[in-house]
């Protein structure tokens, strides 16, 4: 069985718990900051953050252009918490200027749950995870408003969407790499190993 590589964008947010949660889930981790970084990876996590400021940096360092071309060619994406917010095709509440790579047809909501103080766990079930419901932490977290016909709902929380997936691109609301459970990362992993160098340019 190949060992797929996953990359973290390093560009700000929680990277180093990502790359643990990865290793732990039997994939090669590294950090991803250019695009020649991203063109050597079977598939990227983009995690949580500030969605507005993951956005600037991407732009910056060059690297949002073929994370887009790559995510178009199928490459498998997982985002958490401002990375859901970077997959989305469309922010319902998008501050000035902040762009997405896209990749899910559905409409986010920033910040939907509450500020940094009213952040919380959850058991969220997760269709795709077996056994015990997912331990989720949930911090300035968006929730999906809606999704389209290609988009699948893998949970939910108080009648709101928290984790989606359509095709190669995966998305939570909540922290999985914070818990210690790597599951969530563990089938991101499988999803990486069966489309290695999926979208390369």
């Amino acid at each position: 069985m190949t060992t797929p590589v996953v990359g973290v964008l390093a560009l700000q947010g929680d990277v180093r718990e990502h790359l643990i949660a990865l290793a732990s889930a039997d994939a090669l981790a590294r950090p991803v900051r250019r695009p020649e970084e991203l063109a050597e990876v079977d598939g990227l996590v983009i995690p949580g953050g500030e969605s507005t400021t993951i956005s600037k940096l991407a732009t910056l360092f060059g690297v949002m252009e073929p994370l887009r071309a790559r995510v178009r060619g199928g490459m498998p994406v997982y985002g958490t918490c401002a990375g859901m917010i970077m997959l989305a095709d469309k922010i319902l509440d998008p501050r000035s200027g902040q762009e997405t790579v896209g990749g899910i047809d559905m409409i986010v909501r920033r910040n939907a749950f509450g500020r940094q103080n009213e952040s919380f766990e959850a058991a969220v079930d997760v269709k795709g995870v077996e056994g015990a419901p997912v331990e989720g932490v949930f911090i300035r977290a968006p929730w999906v408003e809606s999704v389209g016909a290609q988009a699948e709902v893998l949970a939910e929380h108080e009648g709101h969407i928290v984790a989606v997936r359509q095709g190669n691109a995966l998305a939570t609301s909540f922290h999985p790499e914070l818990t210690g459970d790597h599951r969530v990362h563990a089938l991101f992993v499988e999803m990486a190993r069966g489309n290695p160098r999926a979208g390369s340019l």
